[in-house]
């Protein structure tokens, strides 16, 4: 099942931004692809491809703050996995 929560209007703007800008790298605009696409979306999970970018961008110090913003996004959608046991 997917999760309820939706890409806030604001991480939804910072995540236009990314995707706009011309220098930000490919893992940002997957992250902040995802993240747009869950605006007004609450049955849509992030993908796996999606949340590794999200992650990878989380974790790259170059990265600015509006993409983090979009990334920390798009990762909390993120369907969890199943506890083992």
């Amino acid at each position: 099942m997917a999760k309820s929560e939706v890409t806030s209007k604001t991480a939804a703007g910072k995540a236009s931004a990314t995707l706009r800008s011309k220098d930000t790298g490919a893992a940002s605009k997957s992250a902040a692809g995802s993240a747009l696409a869950q605006r007004k979306a609450p049955g849509k999970d992030t993908s796996a491809a999606a949340a590794t970018a999200a992650s990878k961008t989380l974790r790259d110090g170059r990265t600015a703050a509006a993409s983090k913003s979009a990334a920390g996004s798009a990762l909390a959608q993120k369907k969890s996995a199943p506890k083992k046991r």
